[in-house]
């Protein structure tokens, strides 16, 4: 932070972290999906004035238009969560972030990992398997580059990975985790990359998109994998100093060119996620949303400039998290706060498996 010779400037409240918090009843945490895809509550907001409308997410064709362009990301998560044994027994427990031989992962352990220790990966309910990996290197931010002795990190992922669920799902046995390798994906995932999934698509059945089409929204796709950095903690008291990793993104051509047609005649933009925010958004820095690959670091916090998006579809959101801070630019601290608080009155249901708001 800059100084004074009276000590350092006072950060504006919106951008203080102790601004962005608010009380969550720990029952409001989702721990499981809705019986059903379309199932969830939403909330709908409007981006500069009124009252919160409370509805459910089958009801969302009626809030679009004709000509609405929506953009989707079709991130395909990996089962990337696995668990090993050291040979002197303790366990670690691995998130693969580059599945490439050797692969790269965030490990956790008691005791840490030293170069040439040999890991023994564990299947699903936890028995040795007999495939093991070497410790080839140790970063900072704890991780790793490893190499498998037989078969690659996919096929061990595929045969005993388990699906990255956050944290704040805390569930005791695993008759869950074939749910969840469902259920924690998009239906429209397409591109594996990811280790979380883009939540606010898991809403959505094949019906509700050919219901959207029908009511004259026009349906396009991006891609960005959505990293660790998602689960990130802001803890900078200056939320502009936070860093949310590096993630790499993708925008076909033809759908530059359909997004770029919308802007052009005066027509919504709205994006299913913040990660198609973020996708849009850099892609779109000039005015004009640029077709290719890249990557991307951006943090959007209140004063931000929307070029692209018009609109949201989100879920709700950590306290004091970048994802809050997005949507939080995009209608305001004090008006999203204030929605929050009336979702907790209402009994909504909080974070990745929980229910949506829309915002217009």
């Amino acid at each position: 932070m800059e100084s004074s010779l009276d000590g350092p400037l006072e950060i504006p409240v919106e951008y203080r972290l102790e601004s962005w918090q608010y009380d969550l009843p720990p029952d409001r945490i989702a721990q499981v999906p809705p019986p059903r895809r379309t199932a969830s509550r939403m909330m709908v907001l409007r981006r500069q004035e009124g009252a919160p409308e409370h509805g459910w997410f089958a009801d969302l064709p009626r809030w679009v238009r004709p000509g609405d362009v929506m953009v989707l990301n079709r991130t395909r998560v990996l089962p990337a969560r696995l668990f090993a044994r050291k040979e002197t027994g303790g366990r670690v427990e691995l998130l693969v972030l580059d599945p490439g031989d050797p692969f790269e992962a965030l490990y956790g352990t008691r005791r840490g990992l030293r170069v040439g220790a040999c890991l023994e990966l564990l299947d699903r309910p936890g028995n040795p398997t007999g495939v093991r990996a070497e410790v080839l290197e140790v970063r900072d931010g704890g991780r790793a580059i490893l190499r498998l002795d037989s078969g690659t990190i996919r096929e061990a992922m595929d045969r005993f990975g388990r699906m990255p669920l956050p944290p704040y799902i805390r569930r005791e046995g695993q008759e869950l985790e074939d749910l969840d390798r469902v259920r924690y994906q998009t239906v429209y995932a397409r591109e594996e990359g990811a280790v979380a999934a883009p939540t606010a698509g898991l809403h959505f059945d094949e019906a509700m998109i050919r219901r959207l089409q029908q009511a004259g929204v026009e349906i396009a796709t991006v891609t960005l994998h959505v990293g660790p950095g998602t689960f990130k903690p802001v803890t900078s008291p200056d939320v502009r100093l936070h860093d949310v990793g590096e993630e790499r993104y993708r925008v076909e051509e033809e759908v530059a060119g359909r997004i770029n047609r919308a802007l052009r005649e005066g027509r919504r933009v709205l994006a299913v996620g913040t990660t198609s925010v973020r996708t849009l958004e850099t892609a779109g820095a000039s005015g004009e949303v640029e077709p290719g690959e890249g990557a991307t670091r951006l943090l959007i916090t209140p004063g931000f400039r929307f070029r692209v998006v018009s609109g949201l579809l989100t879920n709700f959101h950590l306290p004091g998290s970048s994802l809050l801070l997005l949507v939080g630019a995009m209608v305001g601290r004090e008006r999203l706060l204030g929605a929050y608080r009336e979702a907790v009155d209402r009994g909504y249901r909080f974070y990745s498996y929980g229910d949506a708001m829309l915002v217009l």
